[in-house]
């Protein structure tokens, strides 16, 4: 009510010391309210939100909320309020003990124990609910452990993570009660340590399995701290930590007992070195096809191409699989920007929604989702609206390593063609001459003129996004082009910078498809098994360093397969991957059986051809990308068929073209 013009969410959020989602939700709710005594709420993407009404109507309405409760939750707010203090307890609390914390009667505290029943039983925990006795939740400490993750996943943004500390008192109440279990201080610690140990695993996660990562760490730290451990397993010792974890209590400088040990070592294992399966996107295979199918048929009804937004697909697979498990789980979705979205998005909103219940027929999924799968492809159709030339930035962030690499990564996805030329401290950028970038960008105020820099949130909301793109096509591209920049191209990239990368990157695909082999196999019977075949196929890679080390790779290459079968879909198709120390360099091999093989023991999994993957531990992150790359092609029927009936030439020359139209539009390079 204070604002002569439009404000962002993420401006308001700043001011209050809470997240953007929580903007958003509460918005949701306080429209109605503010309708309700003549005050209009408009909300308008890319500028923000203005509230509308008389001087009379607005003086009236503070008079009211001035004498209003401000202990109030809403029923999301009780509900995760409630999960949390029965995770956090190890006994019994009576049902009237909740409800008076909660400031509401002992019928309402009963109605959200029935909400969520299902989904603490989702969790492998129970809820336990006794006269008498009280409620309370049983299960093992890891699947607490694990229910307090997913609860601070679902519902904190990454500025309650990243961000800094705020009074606890202007911090939503359920915002600081997960925070608290996270325990934000082990938080902040784990996440400069693994920055210190980068070399370990920086090329393996994603932004969102970075931050998974380290709310399961400080979660553990944090029960462990609070006496909550794993249970000891008799004598053994639970095998050998990761070599990252001895590392990373090195450099925390703490002591962990037998059973943590073994309980972080596998966590790690799994979610930060996944050995066996770090050539494929940790998303599985019928994920992916869905959200290419998606793609697809969004590309064919707006007669236009999204192929070169490769951010694109990323986003919507990191997206849908969670927001589809909570549809699932029942959990309401909110999404105060739904009319502005269907306004301004009215034809895409009607393809995309068509789309999804054409491709996701078991699931109903609302409008509320609907509109935030838009705005993906909105910001992607943003995105794929060129610059006239690449715009080189400096980034200035005082809030944190993972906050500025954030900011750094979140820029690249929203507008690749902002070419970002170093970090920077204050200090540090206002010393470097002004011809070597076109602008400043950065997450506080700086002693400049506004057509030097912009001001932008470390998590950089799609509002910001595209107050970004306003600020370089308004002023920064009407301002002369830098005398430094005239031996590049309109791709920002100099011939030299262009043919050095094009050398890199083609150096490694022939290598990769000049060994790449072959093999058509009979298979005798009774010997069904991949694990009886292995031998076999390791030893025809005809690598003698393979041939040294078959069983830690065979034992490597079967316990993904425990993990789940990649076999692509309606196909006889299935990739076997792993990368190992024991591993020299990159090599692909097809094998193609006369009848299917049973790939692991309790799987109906079979496959007639096999395609290998195998690479070296430590990878270089352009073979790690064209390695990915060539997983993710096996979608594409016609190399599925290649690969059942074809040469291996013209295997060969498929892969080579798709690859080649791949290193072009990573290049930017146009005939």
């Amino acid at each position: 009510m204070e604002q002569k013009q439009e404000i962002t969410a993420a401006d308001i959020a700043a001011i209050v010391g809470t997240s953007t989602r929580t903007i958003h939700r509460e918005l949701n709710d306080i429209e109605p309210l503010l309708a309700a005594n003549g005050i209009l709420l408009h909300k308008t993407a890319g500028l923000g939100i203005r509230a509308e009404a008389s001087k009379v109507a607005f003086e009236r309405f503070k008079h009211s909320f001035d004498q209003a409760d401000s202990a109030e939750y809403s029923a999301d707010e009780r509900k995760i309020l409630i999960f949390c203090s029965l995770l956090e307890l190890d006994e019994p609390v009576k049902l009237f003990s909740l409800a008076h914390e909660l400031r509401v009667t002992m019928p309402t505290v009963s109605h959200d124990l029935d909400e969520l029943e299902p989904i603490i039983a989702r969790k492998n925990l129970t809820l336990v609910r006794r006269r008498g006795y009280g409620v309370e939740i049983v299960g093992s400490e890891a699947a607490k452990r694990h229910a307090i993750s997913l609860l601070a996943v679902n519902h904190l943004d990454d500025s309650d993570l990243f961000g800094q500390f705020k009074d606890a008192t202007v911090t939503n109440p359920s915002t600081a009660k997960l925070l608290d279990m996270i325990g934000k201080e082990h938080f902040k610690k784990l996440e400069l340590a693994l920055w210190e140990l980068s070399d370990d695993w920086s090329n393996t996660l994603s932004e969102s399995d970075y931050t998974r990562l380290l709310i399961r760490l400080s979660v553990a730290l944090t029960r462990m701290e609070r006496g909550s451990l794993i249970p000891a397993r008799g004598s053994s010792s639970g095998g050998e930590d990761s070599t990252l974890l001895s590392r990373l209590c090195d450099v925390l400088n703490i002591q962990l007992p037998p059973q943590e040990r073994a309980y972080l070592s596998e966590l790690l294992d799994n979610e930060a070195l996944p050995e066996s399966s770090l050539l494929l996107p940790q998303e599985d295979i019928a994920a992916i096809e869905n959200v290419k199918q998606l793609v697809h048929h969004t590309e064919h009804e707006l007669r236009m191409s999204l192929a070169h937004d490769r951010s694109l697909e990323d986003g919507l697979i990191q997206h849908i699989k969670p927001a589809f498990q909570r549809i699932q789980d029942g959990i309401a979705i909110r999404n105060p920007m739904l009319a502005p979205i269907k306004k301004e998005y009215s034809l895409l909103f009607s393809i995309v929604r068509s789309g999804v219940q054409k491709i996701y027929t078991p699931l109903q999924i609302p409008d509320e989702e609907i509109g935030y799968i838009v705005m993906h492809f909105g910001a992607s159709l943003e995105r794929l609206k060129p610059f006239p030339r690449k715009i080189r930035a400096v980034l200035v962030c005082t809030s944190g390593i993972g906050s500025s690499k954030l900011l750094a990564v979140k820029i690249g996805k929203e507008l690749p063609q902002i070419e970002l030329i170093g970090h920077y401290s204050w200090f540090e950028a206002r010393r470097l001459p002004s011809n070597r970038y076109d602008l400043i960008i950065s997450t506080v105020d700086l002693p400049l003129e506004p057509d030097r820099y912009i001001k932008l949130s470390p998590m950089l909301p799609p509002e910001e996004a595209s107050k970004l793109r306003a600020y370089i096509e308004d002023t920064t591209l009407k301002k002369e082009k830098p005398a430094a920049a005239t031996d590049a191209d309109a791709s920002g990239q100099s011939p030299m910078d262009r043919l050095h990368m094009l050398q890199l990157y083609s150096g490694i695909v022939l290598r990769l498809l000049g060994g790449l082999s072959v093999h058509d196999l009979l298979l005798p019977q009774g010997e069904e098994k991949l694990e009886l075949q292995l031998p076999t196929m390791l030893a025809l890679t005809g690598d003698p360093h393979i041939a040294k080390h078959l069983d830690p790779i065979m034992d490597q290459l079967l316990a993904r397969e425990r993990q789940g079968s990649l076999v692509m879909p309606d196909s006889e198709l299935a990739l076997l991957h792993t990368r190992s120390d024991w591993i020299e360099a990159p090599l692909l091999t097809l094998y193609r059986y006369d009848r299917p093989l049973r790939l692991s023991e309790g799987d109906t999994s079979h496959a007639s051809q096999l395609l290998m993957m195998l690479a070296p531990l430590k990878l270089d992150a352009y073979s790690l990308e064209l390695l990915s790359e060539i997983s993710a092609m096996l979608l594409m029927p016609e190399l599925i068929v290649l690969l059942a009936e074809g040469e291996e030439a013209s295997i060969k020359r498929l892969i080579s073209k798709k690859l080649e139209s791949y290193i072009k539009t990573k290049l930017d390079w146009r005939e």
